[in-house]
């Protein structure tokens, strides 16, 4: 088998296109599988020029793995074999989105403006990092397995200059008309505005990818500044006048529900005031249980008070059987009845 460098063991081909053959290699340093890039001249290109045309591809790999992004193809390094740059990158397993396209065809629009998020996400990270994409062509986009979607292609030298940031969006435009299979709906909305076609021209790339986003969750669209629901927020908490969800997060349609203030866990929804007369938590009950708490521990102490009054008067001096409320003696009153002193025994209550 051939042996790249001294460390990249090539094993099979997965793609072929202009600029070059991409390969399974094993990596005989880390031991695990990459995709590796072997540089492709093309036709007709002066003999003078191919060195020039290496050392451009390989400064281009070389910034490309400045960028850090899951929609972007990680770089792990690039060498030189035989005077042509050979570039190892993470191994996606999937296909392109080429290969998706030609086996079936055009993808549903919500599945279409998923992608076009994705990949707006990786232009996004790779122009921060100062490496423009130089036009994404549908062999340039990976679907992983997995579910990812990543752009690969970056660095390379097909154009002679670099796409500016509208000129990215229109390209955007133009890959999503030809990927989706409907654009009558609102993913048509988008594309249109990607292409500078819609009514307030060219948006920007965070608000682009914020629309895809919905469209993808299956939200509507809203146009001319319009907002579909309140519930929108900016990346950092700020409320967005689109009604989008943050780049990344998943689309709401709605404002949820929250627990309100009190934690009684009664639904409400945002800045809404209960209804007057209804009680809208513990809170506002506890001050009524006081009185008649109060009311209660008094009733019970005069109740008590009079039953402690009503025994000690009835034990007192002069109670007998004529008092109110005596009992009967249990000493017979006969004549045999003495105390210890002789004297007749007086009876007791």
């Amino acid at each position: 088998m051939t042996v790249i460098a001294g460390r990249y063991r090539l094993l099979d081909v997965l793609a072929e296109g202009a600029t070059g053959t991409v390969w399974r290699a094993l990596d005989g340093t880390s031991g695990h599988e990459v995709a590796l890039k072997e540089s492709r001249v093309p036709p007709g290109l002066p003999a003078d020029e191919v060195p020039l045309l290496h050392a451009r591809r390989e400064r281009g790999a070389r910034a490309a793995a400045r960028i850090s992004h899951p929609s972007v193809v990680r770089v792990l390094g690039v060498v030189t074999d035989d005077g042509r740059p050979w570039v190892a990158t993470e191994l996606v397993r999937g296909l392109t989105l080429a290969e998706t396209l030609e086996a079936g065809g055009p993808l549903p629009a919500r599945e279409a403006a998923r992608v076009g998020a994705e990949v707006l996400a990786g232009l996004r990270a790779a122009r921060e990092a100062g490496v423009p994409h130089r036009g994404v062509e549908p062999e340039d986009v990976l679907l992983g397995n997995d579910g990812r979607v990543v752009v690969t292609g970056f660095g390379g030298a097909s154009r002679a200059e670099e796409a500016g940031p509208a000129e990215e969006l229109r390209s955007l435009g133009a890959l999503l008309g030809t990927i989706a299979d409907d654009r009558s709906g609102p993913l048509g909305t988008v594309i249109d505005a990607l292409r500078g076609e819609g009514p307030g021209g060219v948006p920007t790339a965070e608000r682009a990818e914020r629309e895809l986003r919905r469209v993808a969750g299956g939200a509507r669209t809203p146009t001319d500044g319009s907002r579909s629901d309140g519930s929108g927020a900016r990346a950092g908490g700020g409320a967005s006048k689109t009604g989008a969800s943050p780049a990344g997060a998943s689309p709401v349609d709605a404002p949820a529900t929250r627990r309100s203030a009190h934690g009684n866990g009664t639904p409400s929804a945002p800045g809404t005031a209960p209804a007057p007369g209804t009680p809208s938590g513990r809170r506002t009950r506890t001050p009524r249980r006081v009185p008649v708490l109060v009311a209660g521990v008094v009733g019970a102490l005069l109740i008590a008070g009079a039953l402690v009054y009503h025994a000690v008067r009835d034990d007192g001096p002069g109670a007998g059987p004529g008092a109110p409320g005596g009992v009967t003696s249990t000493v017979p009153a006969g004549s045999g009845a003495t105390g210890a002193d002789g004297v007749p025994a007086t009876p007791r209550s």
